[in-house]
């Protein structure tokens, strides 16, 4: 039988969490193993704005957005179901970059900074004396002190570990498509429609990205996703016009389904949780790539800080690893919760727009509460 090869430390998913994980143990020497299904690069149903309070963590990555087209973003519109607008300054500003280029360039430096990526599927996970024993769909075999899972929204690996969140019903339905058109460089904008909601931002390369979440419920009365969107998401005329007006790239556009904002646990089986696989809030909040890359800052300062230490235990990494996530996120998910739900009634969601148009100050304010500060390295 052959002798599994041993790391310091496995990642279980390739994404911006998983990535970051991987630049950065890589980058004060440690021995990392990243474990992706899917090769770079690939496009993935996102919104691809990104708020800005990341951008110290990434130069400390020795990664900057903007040599890679990234787009700054510092205005922000929303529209409800009845067609009506309004506009704010964003508080702390973004950027625009889409995942099919920044995983790749994630993957890049973690590659430079000599962390493995391997394209293979994690099957089984044991954890026997301290030490994870992995097993891959290619019947390879590692072991190692610590494993982080980043494996995103929904994995097999979570229906096998009998993840709580698992167990329920994820109605929600993503939609996302590249196009050329007309769209401000530096705006974001999010347009209600019966059942969802649509971002709209630009990213590199002159393209817009169309990303918008549904109801499944919603989608099933129609035949495909066009006559979906030409009888439901048309209704709002700000996304008719971006819609028609525009050139799509894709040949299809790209679908997630079974999507679960329901709450999940930090740690799972002594597995350091990042990203989506920890926690996911709402795409209505436009955080959700923020929140991935600044988990791995986290986990990754706090596994650096155990495996250099001898009497450091297991204990304390998992419970200040959920200290420090519950304080980063806890807040942002609730608030996203909520935020969300109003926005679901369309008519609390029209009432709320008003007193909005009206004291638009509110709206910065609103936006702080699914955002963070800019991350302190």
């Amino acid at each position: 039988m052959k002798t599994p090869q041993n790391f310091d430390v496995l990642i279980i998913g390739g994404g911006l969490a998983g990535l970051c994980n991987a630049i950065h143990l890589s980058k004060f020497g440690k021995k990392v193993l990243l474990i992706e299904k899917n090769d770079y690069p690939k496009h993935k149903v996102c919104g691809e704005y990104i708020s800005n309070e990341v951008l110290p963590y990434l130069a400390f990555l020795d990664v900057n957005p903007f040599d890679f087209g990234a787009i700054k973003i510092d205005e922000f519109q929303l529209s409800t179901t009845n067609n009506k607008l309004i506009s704010a300054k964003l508080p702390l500003g973004g950027f625009g970059i889409s995942r099919f280029t920044l995983d790749e360039v994630l993957a890049k430096k973690a590659i430079e900074n000599d962390a493995k990526i391997l394209q293979d599927t994690v099957v089984n996970i044991n954890f026997k004396k301290d030490v994870f024993y992995i097993e891959t769909k290619e019947n390879q075999q590692f072991t190692s002190k610590i494993v982080i899972g980043a494996f995103g929204k929904r994995s097999l690996l979570d229906v096998k570990m009998e993840r709580d969140f698992i167990q329920k019903k994820s109605p929600y339905l993503g939609v996302k498509i590249h196009v050329k058109g007309n769209f401000p460089s530096n705006l974001v904008a999010l347009h209600n429609f019966k059942g969802g909601y649509c971002g709209v931002s630009n990213v590199e390369n002159n393209t817009i990205n169309l990303c918008y979440i549904t109801n499944f419920s919603s989608f099933k009365e129609y035949k495909n996703i066009d006559d979906f969107q030409e009888n439901v998401v048309f209704k709002n005329s700000f996304l008719k016009e971006m819609f028609q007006k525009s050139t799509p790239l894709f040949e299809q556009p790209l679908s997630i389904s079974q999507i679960s904002f329901e709450t999940k646990k930090p740690v799972e089986n002594h597995l350091i949780m990042c990203g989506d696989a920890a926690g996911m809030i709402h795409p209505l909040c436009g955080n959700g790539m923020s929140m991935a890359i600044q988990s791995a800052q986290i986990a990754s300062k706090l596994i650096l800080n155990y495996l250099n230490d001898e009497n450091a235990s297991r204990s304390y990494l998992e419970k200040e690893y959920i200290r420090q996530w519950n304080q980063a996120f806890k807040w942002r998910l609730k608030a996203g919760h909520f935020i969300a739900r109003l926005f679901r009634n369309h008519r609390i969601a029209n009432f709320l727009l008003q007193i909005l148009r009206k004291l638009p100050f509110l709206i910065p304010v609103i936006i702080q509460q699914t955002h963070g500060k800019p991350i302190k390295i």
